[in-house]
């Protein structure tokens, strides 16, 4: 039986037990991610703000692998924060109330359709803005979303409804068998480059990626999307060309 649809903060509390497990789940993907972002850490960065942080196991290893020596996990859910290890900098908040901080980072991490959670849609752009402040020159910011169209995840038929019916993209998040809802969001590029240009930012590339293998695919239909941004000025000409990998 499935329960009433919580506010995500309240919903990753319930996870939280069985975030693990979650992430085991979709382990090709998650590492898959986790590799182009350390493959896009410029040289000389040394900090790691990560949004939406969970358990802190992702930021934890992206750091390491990366040579990132200080590391700060950003999330609301104090059932999430049990997990996180000593000699990290906690800040437990949401998102939205990233205007209340300060610093610079040379990469900002907003993993696994973190940004799905937050609402209204302006919220959305708001943080994004917030991450442009906050992170340091020459840095990036790195998102993965859930794309709307991904056929290859979702099926040919519910794809095409939903583009034939079009609408906001919110839906109801649902993890099973533990029956915990929430509400989410699923992107199209269209709308996240919208974010972005509302944000300041630019998108340095796209890449998309299998849900189930982690494989990088050459076509939006084929995978959900990461993002590798940068400040908007840092591009004469708008937002960069995108990158796809087959």
């Amino acid at each position: 039986m499935l329960d009433p649809a919580l506010d995500p903060v309240a919903a990753y509390d319930r996870i939280a037990g069985s975030f693990a497990r979650l992430s085991e789940a979709r382990r090709p993907y998650l590492e898959a991610v986790e590799r182009l972002i350390v493959s896009a850490v410029p040289p000389g960065a040394s900090s790691l703000l990560d949004i939406g942080a969970g358990d802190g196991r992702r930021a934890i290893r992206i750091a390491q692998t990366a040579g990132l020596k200080h590391v700060v996990l950003l999330d609301p859910s104090a059932e999430m924060r049990r997990n996180w290890p000593a000699g990290v900098t906690a800040w437990p908040m949401r998102a939205e109330d990233l205007h209340a901080q300060t610093g610079q980072y040379d990469i900002i991490t907003c993993l696994w359709n973190v940004l799905g959670h937050i609402f209204p849609a302006n919220a959305r752009s708001e943080v994004l803005r917030q991450c442009a402040r906050l992170l340091a020159p020459g840095g990036r910011i790195l998102v993965d979303v859930s794309h709307r169209y991904n056929a290859r995840h979702y099926g040919v038929w519910p794809t095409a409804w939903r583009c034939l019916r079009g609408g906001s993209g919110d839906v109801t998040v649902t993890w099973r068998p533990e029956g915990i809802a929430t509400a989410g969001h699923v992107f199209t590029h269209r709308e996240f480059a919208g974010l972005c240009r509302a944000s300041g930012v630019a998108i340095e590339r796209r890449f998309v990626l299998d849900y189930a293998t982690g494989a990088l695919r050459r076509w939006s239909w084929q995978g959900h999307l990461l993002y590798v941004l940068r400040h908007g000025s840092d591009f004469s000409g708008g937002n960069a060309g995108e990158k796809r990998q087959g």
